[in-house]
């Protein structure tokens, strides 16, 4: 016996880790039809390549053997997370996007049917900066109930694609805490430009409107 690793995960990077014993080729008990070799080089390792297949075919020409980087071999086990990352990612880019449209119309509507209103409260004296943050507070309630709605919905829906998760847990504290924080700064720009518009209105073209 050569030796014993605690921590070994042989076939992929998703498969539990399992102790595992390494024999020597000759107390394998019977011919293997493959042979695995691990090589550590300084340099390029793929620049071997010509040496390698060089040493093969001096010990049996018909030998057919294949070399890849370790870092290939962790790509492609991780080939599946990365799809799902990248759909979610494009899906998710796309789902942004229309919630940042369909909040600045709203907000927009919202704006253009209060225009008298707010014409009214510039008019009285108002200052500006309180008509933004009327308006973003508005903004901020509709995001406040979004983004628990959303978390519980990702929370429960995490669980659903944990098999996928690599490094990661469903309930992954830092991912939730930058999508919250991405939600936010989208909602901020999209209630926020309505609002800045309405703060610059003239009063008095706002109620000769009316």
């Amino acid at each position: 016996m050569v030796g014993v690793v605690a921590t070994a995960k042989y076939r992929n990077l998703r498969e539990a880790a399992e102790p595992t014993i390494y024999l020597a080729h000759s107390q394998a008990g019977e011919p293997a039809w493959s042979v695995s070799y691990v090589l550590q080089v300084d340099g390029p390792p793929m620049a071997l390549l010509p040496v390698l297949a060089a040493a093969v075919a001096e010990v049996d020409p018909r030998i057919a053997f294949r070399a890849l980087p370790v870092e290939e071999w962790v790509n492609r086990s991780l080939a599946r997370e990365r799809l799902l990352a990248l759909l979610s990612g494009f899906f998710g880019g796309l789902a942004l996007l229309l919630a940042l449209v369909g909040l600045y119309g709203l907000m927009a509507y919202n704006v253009a049917r209060r225009r008298n209103e707010i014409g009214i409260r510039l008019a009285l004296g108002a200052a500006r900066g309180r008509v933004v943050g009327m308006i973003v507070g508005e903004v901020g309630r509709l995001v406040a109930a979004g983004l628990v709605l959303g978390l519980a919905a990702a929370l429960a829906g995490g669980q659903l694609v944990r098999t996928f998760l690599y490094g990661l847990t469903p309930a992954d504290p830092g991912t939730l805490a930058a999508a919250t924080g991405l939600v936010l700064l989208v909602s901020l720009v999209a209630g926020g430009v309505p609002a800045w518009r309405a703060s610059r209105m003239d009063p008095a073209e706002a109620l000769r409107e009316e």
